[in-house]
C-alpha cells in the first residue's frame, strides 16, 4: 500500500482546507445521513466468502460485449454528445468542450488478477482518447480512479481537474500541477469559462484506496450551461438529496449509477427498486445509466441493471437512452438523440 498507485493522503493546507469543511468530522468526511457500509448482519467472513465463492447465474457476459469502435479524433466540436466506455467512464462534449469523466481504461483494482474486464470492454485505452478539456473525477475508488489511466491522460488534459475535496492529493502526486487541480465541497459552485458552471452536490457514498476511509470526499456533479444541465450522479446510495437536487435544478440528461449493488451495502449503492425513485425525484429530461457492463463488482447477472431499469423506464414513463459502448449518443439533436438504436435492449442477445 505504499506504492504509488495508491495515492496519497491530503497534508498541509490540502488538509487545513478540508478541517474547515462541514462535511468533515473527527479527522474523516462524512454522509448527511448516518451510513454504515455494511448493512448485513452476517460477519464480515461471510459477507466475502459469499461475494468470492456465491455462484452467481451470468454472472459475467460468455461472449464479448457488442461494442462499437468510434475513432474519437474524428469526432467535430460542432455537436453534442457523450460516448460511454462501461461503468462510469464516458466523455461528454458540450458546447465544443470535453469533460473526461472517470476514466477507467486499464485497470479498476489494486490487483492484476481481480475485477477483470467483461470481454470486449477494454476496447478503448488511455491513447484512443482525444485531447479534452476537463478531467472529472467523482472519488477515489479504484473503479473510478485508475493510476494508469490518468497518468497516461495527464498530457491530453488542455485545461483541469476537477473533484472532490481531497482527491487532488492523489492527482498532485501523482504529477499533475497543483494549479491545474479544482477541488470541491458539495454545494460549491464553480465557474470554469465563459457560460460553463459545474457545482459539486452531495452523494451517500464513501471514499478510499487502502484500508483508511473516507479522507477525501465523494461527490455527484451538476454541469450547466445554457440549454442544458447535466447530472453527473457519481456513486450513491439513496437519499433524500436526489428530491433536494431535482427541486433545485430542471436536468436536461441525468447519469445515474445502476449496478454493483448488493443488500450486505444497501447504504452506498442503490438499489433496483430505489433508483426508480430517485429517477422520479430529479425528473431529469432524458436518462442514462452506467456502473454497469464492465465489471462484476457485486453478485449480481450482470445483464440486471440494464434490464430493470429498462423494464421501469418503459412503466414510469422515462425518457432512456441506452447507447452500447463505444456508441456516440448526440443528445442534444432531437433526430439523432430519438433513433431507435439509442433506445434498443442490446445486453438481450448476450448471455
Amino acid at each position: 500500500m505504499q506504492t504509488k498507485p495508491f495515492g496519497k493522503h491530503p497534508e498541509g493546507q490540502r488538509l487545513a482546507r478540508i478541517e474547515q469543511s462541514v462535511h468533515y468530522k473527527a479527522g474523516k468526511f462524512v454522509n448527511h445521513l448516518p451510513t454504515e457500509v455494511q448493512t448485513s448482519d452476517k460477519p464480515l467472513w461471510k459477507i466475502w466468502y459469499d461475494f468470492l465463492f456465491q455462484q452467481i447465474d451470468h454472472l459475467t457476459p460468455n461472449r464479448p460485449l457488442p461494442v462499437v469502435k468510434t475513432d474519437l479524433q474524428q469526432l467535430s466540436r460542432e455537436k453534442n454528445f457523450i460516448v460511454w466506455f462501461g461503468h462510469s467512464s464516458y466523455l461528454i462534449q458540450l458546447d465544443g468542450k470535453r469533460f473526461l469523466v472517470d476514466p477507467v481504461l486499464v485497470s479498476g483494482s489494486p490487483l492484476s488478477f481481480a475485477n477483470k474486464m467483461f470481454q470486449g470492454t477494454n476496447l478503448y485505452q488511455p491513447q484512443d482518447m482525444p485531447d479534452f478539456d476537463y478531467l472529472v473525477i467523482t472519488h477515489d475508488h479504484w473503479d473510478h480512479l485508475d493510476y494508469e489511466a490518468v497518468i497516461q491522460l495527464k498530457n491530453k488534459m488542455k485545461e483541469k481537474v476537477i473533484t472532490s475535496l481531497g482527491v487532488g492529493a492523489h492527482l498532485e502526486y501523482w504529477g499533475y500541477p497543483a494549479e491545474r487541480i479544482i477541488e470541491m465541497d458539495w454545494n460549491e459552485k464553480t465557474e470554469l469559462e465563459n457560460h460553463f458552471k459545474i457545482t459539486a452536490l452531495p452523494a451517500r457514498h464513501f471514499s478510499g484506496r487502502g484500508v483508511v476511509r473516507n479522507k477525501t470526499l465523494w461527490s455527484s456533479f451538476m454541469l450547466e450551461v445554457p440549454g442544458e444541465t447535466i447530472y453527473l450522479g457519481g456513486d450513491s446510495g439513496y437519499d433524500p438529496i436526489y428530491q433536494e437536487i431535482g427541486q433545485r435544478f430542471n436536468i436536461s440528461l441525468a447519469l445515474m449509477e445502476n449496478g454493483q449493488y448488493n443488500k450486505d451495502w444497501a447504504n452506498i449503492h442503490i438499489q433496483p427498486e430505489q433508483l426508480t425513485l430517485a429517477v422520479k425525484a430529479l425528473r431529469p429530461k432524458r436518462l442514462m445509466t452506467v456502473h454497469n457492463a464492465k465489471f462484476a463488482l457485486a453478485r449480481h447477472d450482470w445483464r440486471a441493471p440494464l434490464e430493470q431499469i429498462y423494464r421501469n423506464a418503459q412503466k414510469e414513463n422515462f425518457n432512456l437512452f441506452t447507447p452500447k459502448i463505444g456508441d456516440v449518443f448526440y443528445f442534444s439533436e432531437q433526430g439523432e438523440a430519438d433513433s431507435p438504436n439509442f433506445r434498443e435492449p442490446w445486453w438481450q442477445s448476450v448471455e
